[in-house]
């Protein structure tokens, strides 16, 4: 297990719990979704049920009052499912979060209850077709109209936008303004200009709803602004980047680890000439250095999240962390699927679906090359 060293009994308890749910609800339900490019509802809540999801909001939101090493411990179990699905990181981990950090009272008494029950699926709308990365360059406005804001553009690549109730548009409100131009607004999705566009086809994590999403003159109160005053989007992205890309590095460190541990046993099973293709030298050598890479990277990662439990990790070691974990995991995922064969390349097999899935690990949280750009600004300056 990744950061063990931090449990208490109650995170050992908290992860027989999420394991027993991913080998019941979700693993028989794996190929059934993929086909359906989605999840249903219905599993949301009854993961809500079970405690699983916002697992570290206060109890006074009807959260559990856990910590952050309970979102570590669903993050290896979820790996374990594979595919991607159901993104509860992104509704939990990601989108809310800005709502209990930035939120109004009456904004958390509406939406966290919801949030933790499953009753809300929430996502968050940053990248649009011509902004990724550079937040600065969006181009979606939110234009004041007396008590409410009209919201015009279009996002792209957004998970969880098929079944969410509730996403975080990241906007202009001050368009001629780059980084202080920007807010974040909750929009309800069966708002009047709300448009779903159709579900987008992905190289892997098929089974988790990626859309296109489009507002048409859509209204929303000016109370569902996330924040004080406009302008703050920016900033308070920032801020939330570096809880997002330390557990995006967490699910590749542990998409490692199972990719390793299928392929020992895999190479002890298989004959070749003769004799189990574990007994090879090629073999062992491969599987050792394959092994000291991922445990170093192991031991990085736990320094990292030592790190944000006391609220020191800077954006800078998160940046690094997601960047060298998820290189990490696409060079350990392909050269493990190599002993497979013809075998690893076909969809059932588990080490084909690891080798697709992890390919976007290198994009999402911020694409490699931006975050190689930030890290670099940071040492020379």
């Amino acid at each position: 297990m990744i950061a063990e060293q931090f449990f208490r009994e109650d995170h050992f308890i908290f992860q027989q719990a999420a394991r027993r749910f991913v080998e019941q609800e979700l693993m028989p339900n794996r190929e059934a979704w993929e086909a359906l490019g989605t999840v249903p509802r219905e599993v949301w809540k009854k993961a809500g049920e079970n405690g699983l999801l916002c697992c570290d909001l206060p109890e006074a939101y009807g959260g559990a009052g856990g910590d952050y090493l309970h979102n570590v411990v669903l993050a290896q179990e979820m790996a374990r499912a594979g595919g991607g699905a159901p993104a509860f990181a992104g509704h939990s981990e990601v989108a809310v979060p800005y709502i209990l950090q930035y939120g109004t009272e009456a904004q958390k008494r509406a939406w966290l209850p919801k949030a933790v029950s499953g009753e809300a699926i929430f996502a968050i709308a940053m990248t649009e077709p011509h902004a990724g990365s550079d937040l600065q360059a969006i181009r979606t406005t939110a234009r004041r109209d007396g008590d409410e804001y009209v919201i015009n553009g279009q996002k792209v690549y957004i998970s969880n936008a098929q079944q969410a109730h509730v996403v975080i548009v990241a906007c202009k409100t001050d368009p001629s303004a780059r980084a202080k131009g920007i807010s974040l607004i909750l929009v309800e999705t069966d708002r009047p200009g709300f448009v779903r566009g159709k579900m987008l086809k992905k190289i892997g994590r098929k089974a988790q709803d990626t859309l296109e999403l489009f507002f048409d003159d859509l209204r929303v109160p000016v109370s569902n602004l996330l924040g004080a005053e406009e302008g703050q989007g920016f900033y308070q992205l920032m801020g939330g980047l570096i809880q997002e890309r330390l557990t995006s590095s967490v699910r590749a460190t542990a998409a490692m680890q199972i990719a390793l541990e299928e392929t020992v046993r895999f190479v002890k099973e298989r004959q070749a000439f003769g004799k189990p293709i574990a007994a090879f030298q090629n073999t062992q050598f491969e599987l050792a250095d394959l092994w000291s890479m991922f445990l170093a990277n192991k031991a990085f990662i736990e320094w990292c999240i030592g790190r944000h439990l006391e609220g020191k990790l800077s954006s800078v070691e998160a940046a690094a962390a997601k960047l060298r974990a998820s290189e990490c995991e696409g060079v350990v995922i392909d050269r493990c699927l190599q002993f497979f064969g013809g075998m690893g390349y076909m969809w059932e097999t588990p080490i084909a679906r690891a080798y697709a899935d992890a390919r976007v690990n290198r994009i999402s949280a911020g694409s490699n090359h931006i975050l190689k750009m930030l890290i670099g600004r940071e040492l020379v300056k």
